[in-house]
């Protein structure tokens, strides 16, 4: 197994990534004004808008996504949901422990998010659609079954990345992907619960070094 050394240059590559992510969108916009008609950005602010209200769920964002803008939309939400799995994936391939990659597991993280941006545009504001959509899914059997408990953590972001672009609020995508690659390496260098030694764990835990079970 790979020692968790050395973190220093892939975590200054991820930085650089979103770095240069975030700066070539912000001079797009700034150079290019009329793009922000177009831009996936804005969906959290409409949410709030709306108050208590449970129908119309998301009168504000329709008007947008139904316009005759809406694909233009949708296309830039998933280029921006599938750059902002990029990193995810290096952070899988950072932390993952098995020798062998499984590279469907893979494909499902980084096309996962552009399915469900999709998904999150169907169902606006129809509930019944919503229901019936859930219904489909529910009739596919899936046998894909995950190697570790932590693989989940992988399909959840994805799904989160995929909802926030989806109803127009890239930048809550790109803070649920930052926020998921920075804590994950965080945990995996510090070996967190890895072992139950050190001072301060033994006083935590209440075990003393060496034992195996409590009483």
């Amino acid at each position: 197994m790979r020692k968790s050394a050395g973190i220093l240059i892939p975590l200054s590559i991820i930085l650089a990534y979103y770095a240069a992510l975030v700066s070539s969108i912000l001079f797009l916009l700034d150079r290019f004004p009329d793009l922000t008609t177009y831009f996936p950005v804005g969906g959290m602010a409409e949410l709030a808008k709306i108050g208590g209200s449970f129908e119309p769920v998301y009168s504000g964002i329709e008007e947008r996504i139904f316009s005759e803008v809406g694909p233009i939309r949708l296309l830039l939400a998933s280029f921006g949901a599938i750059a902002l799995a990029v990193p995810i994936s290096w952070v899988y391939f950072i932390t993952s422990r098995a020798r062998v990659i499984d590279q469907s597991f893979l494909t499902t993280i980084m096309i996962l998010p552009v399915v469900v941006a999709g998904i999150a545009m169907i169902v606006l504001n129809s509930i019944a659609l919503a229901f019936s959509l859930a219904g489909v899914v529910a009739a596919v059997r899936f046998r894909f079954t995950l190697r570790q408990p932590s693989d989940a953590m992988y399909i959840f972001v994805s799904i989160g990345i995929g909802l926030s672009s989806g109803i127009g609020a890239l930048g809550i995508a790109a803070v649920i992907s930052f926020a998921f690659v920075i804590c994950t390496l965080v945990i995996w260098r510090l070996e967190y619960g890895k072992t139950l030694s050190g001072p301060f764990l033994t006083m935590l835990t209440r075990r003393d070094l060496g034992e195996d079970e409590y009483d």
